[in-house]
């Protein structure tokens, strides 16, 4: 680590080497832009500013621009197909990285791709980019017009957040997940709390790559501009094996200095659930055990990686499921890996409907919405009212591990006694 930077935590780290210079919270400065992505649900204002306001047809981007149809995938009206075409043509057109139909979510495949990597800056024009940040990336979501900007100029500005420490103790009992370790975070922080700060994450070896995303995933829901991973072992190996690359190192200098550190205590954490209609209304899974449900939704950028399909396999292996249970991997190459170690095929003798690659039920798109007076529990990370459907339905957000348990009984089950 550079002398200088000592005293630097990573969100001061990444933006002081990007910009040349020392940075600190409150600063204002621009940044160069290694990825800049967007999807089918927000490429459109992207492709509108680009050909209606700036008047573009072709240009040249200036940084790693990325798009990804996984929303609406495949297209399931006319217009989500228009919007898909619009996509394509502009990528083809402008030497845009296109990841069609079946690829998987943004948030999912990116790191897969090898387009995030420790110390880069990523604008996503989507809320859900601080998932990125489990790779020692500060990434933040952005507007559409910003991510334009970023891609025709590979640079934009940005206010360095106050950085918040947050560091874990112990190891997750048994029956606890990432998705756990998140929504804690959220039920302490409080949805919107965490506007102009990031989340800055320590001693997290005991924590698979898969839960970090997670937890850096749901940072979107207190409103944090970014969530970062130190880089490690488990990251480095990641790298090596996983994408045959080396990569840099970011970790918090020696004498980094804080606004607030929270200690998160691992051992003491028990599986639990967000219940409607906020995503911060936070409690154990026992207080609403036995809750009925119509329908349970495994995946989205949340909890759709192979880990949250693996334990949900464990769970239903040898049993069946007693409520609508929709299983979605968030990328091919996770449903090409749970394909292999026959993961897939537990699930469909359990019962559940194993979809494509795709965003789905998640936003209320396609493939399992609920109708009024439904209630879901789901492994994704919002549950306002009319996020997976009729705005008179319920959605319950908890692990893969409780959702699986849930389905086995039709009603919200404490996961520990099948583990």
């Amino acid at each position: 680590m550079k002398k200088e930077l000592a005293n630097h935590t990573m969100t001061e780290q990444i933006l002081s080497l990007n910009v040349g210079r020392k940075v600190q919270p409150g600063d204002i400065v621009t940044v160069k832009v290694d990825l800049v992505y967007a999807h089918d649900g927000t490429a459109p204002l992207v492709i509108s500013v680009i050909k209606d306001e700036i008047g573009l047809e072709r240009f040249e981007p200036k940084t790693i621009v990325a798009f990804f149809i996984d929303h609406v995938a495949p297209a399931s009206t006319v217009n989500s197909a228009e919007v898909h075409r619009k996509m394509r043509l502009l990528a083809k057109n402008n030497g845009i990285n296109l990841y069609d139909v079946g690829r998987g979510i943004c948030h999912q495949v990116a790191p897969e791709e090898g387009l995030v990597r420790p110390g880069y800056v990523v604008f996503g024009a989507d809320s859900h980019t601080t998932t990125l940040g489990a790779f020692s990336s500060f990434a933040t979501g952005v507007g559409s017009t910003d991510a334009v900007v970023a891609m025709l100029l590979g640079k934009n500005w940005l206010k360095v957040p106050e950085p918040v420490k947050i560091k874990f103790e112990g190891s997750m009992q048994k029956g606890v997940m990432g998705k756990d370790i998140a929504l804690h975070l959220v039920g302490l922080f409080r949805a919107g709390s965490m506007t102009g700060k990031s989340l800055e994450f320590d001693n997290v070896d005991s924590i698979s790559i898969d839960s970090r995303m997670t937890i850096t995933n749901m940072a979107a829901e207190v409103d944090a501009d970014a969530a970062i991973m130190p880089t490690d072992k488990k990251l480095l190996n990641y790298y090596r094996f996983e994408l045959g690359m080396e990569v840099e190192h970011i970790t918090p200098g020696p004498r980094a200095e804080y606004a607030d550190t929270v200690i998160v205590e691992l051992n003491n954490l028990d599986p639990l659930v967000s219940a409607p209609p906020n995503v911060d209304n936070v409690h154990a899974v026992t207080e609403y055990e036995g809750v009925e449900v119509d329908q349970v939704f495994i995946g989205s950028c949340t909890n759709g990686r192979l880990e949250d399909l693996e334990i949900a396999a464990r769970i239903l292996n040898g049993r069946k499921v007693k409520t609508r249970c929709i299983v979605i991997p968030a990328s091919i190459r996770v449903y090409q890996k749970a394909l292999s170690m026959g993961i897939i095929d537990v699930l469909i003798k359990a019962g559940c409907v194993v979809g494509p690659p795709t965003c789905g039920p998640c936003v209320g798109a396609h493939l399992g919405l609920l109708a009024s007076g439904e209630t879901a529990l789901s492994t994704s990370n919002r549950n306002f009212p009319g996020r997976m459907g009729h705005k008179d339905s319920k959605v319950f957000l908890a692990s893969p591990a409780t959702a699986a348990a849930t389905a086995i009984n039709g009603k919200i089950t404490d996961p520990r006694g099948y583990l």
